[in-house]
């Protein structure tokens, strides 16, 4: 089969861009922090886009959140996410949708899922930055984590989101997360929410992150 690059398949390419738009004119909040993992994302999409990597695509997948993707689609439409929605419509049918971990909690399976686009995994091969999606049912409560040696942030689409009780987080807004910091994230229980994310660290960093959610103290005397 011949090797598809990044140029032959122009949908992909468009994606690229409108998350480099996104890190672009997103406000930083005045946080010099932010801003720095604002352009460090922009930094590296450039360097992937001028790289022309090959592209990987895999057989499909979906799990038992995809049920509320349309929803999450058709309502980040409606706000100043919607090109970027657009550019997400235009590849929808080769995202593989997974968990990330090994034990998954009860009931996350029904609730969760992400896809990657652009990282080790793929479909755009590349150790500069992982980008990906992540889909939330209603309700859904994301266990507390953290990552280690990688700098986060999400940018939710559509629908609403809570991290650590500390705000809230509407369609156009922006969650970071440095490195080790740990985070727990709630989903509005009236619509699912879709969120963008960025992974950026050392090429061995996001080639072997491991996701663990961390365990539950308990509150019982010892």
């Amino acid at each position: 089969m011949l090797e598809r690059r990044l140029a032959d398949l122009p949908d992909w390419g468009y994606l690229l861009r409108e998350y480099y738009e996104l890190y672009r004119f997103l406000s930083s909040g005045g946080s010099d922090r932010i801003r720095a993992h604002q352009r460090a994302v922009r930094e590296a999409i450039s360097r992937v886009l001028k790289a022309n990597p090959p592209l990987e695509f895999n057989s499909p997948a979906e799990k038992p959140v995809n049920v509320h993707l349309k929803r999450a689609l058709d309502e980040g439409k409606l706000e100043r996410t919607a090109p970027f929605i657009r550019s997400i419509e235009s590849i929808q049918q080769h995202l593989i949708w997974q968990y990330g971990y090994e034990k998954v909690p009860r009931g996350l399976e029904k609730t969760y899922a992400y896809a990657e686009i652009c990282g080790p995994n793929g479909p755009i091969l590349t150790d500069q930055v992982i980008l990906g999606f992540v889909l939330f049912a209603p309700g859904c409560t994301y266990p507390s984590h953290a990552h280690d040696g990688i700098s986060e942030s999400y940018i939710c689409l559509s629908g609403a989101v809570s991290e650590n009780h500390q705000g809230v987080y509407a369609p156009g807004s922006m969650i970071f997360n440095p490195p080790e910091h740990t985070h727990r994230i709630t989903v509005s229980n009236l619509e699912p929410a879709l969120l963008a994310y960025a992974w950026i660290g050392p090429a061995e960093r996001l080639a072997k992150q491991k996701m663990v959610f961390s365990r539950q103290r308990s509150n019982k005397a010892g």
